[in-house]
């Protein structure tokens, strides 16, 4: 007979953080297929995303819109915990909110696939830092 493993449930940084990676790697990857996409890599190369052309004001936005969850990353580990709550529930909204946006208007299956979980990672973040605990 074997003995049950120990189950330590991580902290809520850990967690948070943890969501925060999964949330990276499917932005990442998401991004990575749609080089895929035929015309994709000839729009890219002539400067156009969805929005329009890219121009130096909107390529920072995007870097700073990209930048902000990879920071989430370390931030919820380093930040004290009020500031890391609020800042997952802020952000976890406001993704969740532009990947909603930018899965309308006919995007491929793979795009739907990897917003709808990008979407349901936004949620959890938003709710683990919603139930972090209080110390009693």
């Amino acid at each position: 007979m074997t003995t049950p493993l120990e189950d330590c449930r991580p902290s809520p940084r850990l967690r948070l953080s943890a969501l925060w990676v999964s949330l990276m790697f499917c932005y990442v990857y998401g991004d990575y297929l749609g080089l895929y996409v035929p015309g994709k890599l000839a729009a890219v190369a002539e400067g156009r995303m969805a929005f329009g052309q890219l121009t130096p004001a909107s390529h920072m936005a995007v870097a700073l819109m990209m930048a902000l969850p990879g920071l989430m990353v370390a931030l919820t580990l380093l930040l004290p915990a009020w500031l890391a709550r609020w800042s997952c529930v802020g952000l976890g909204l406001v993704y969740g909110g532009i990947m909603a946006l930018t899965m309308m208007g006919g995007a491929p299956g793979f795009y739907l696939l990897l917003g709808t979980i990008e979407i349901a990672l936004s949620a959890a973040i938003v709710w683990q830092a919603l139930a972090w605990p209080r110390q009693p």
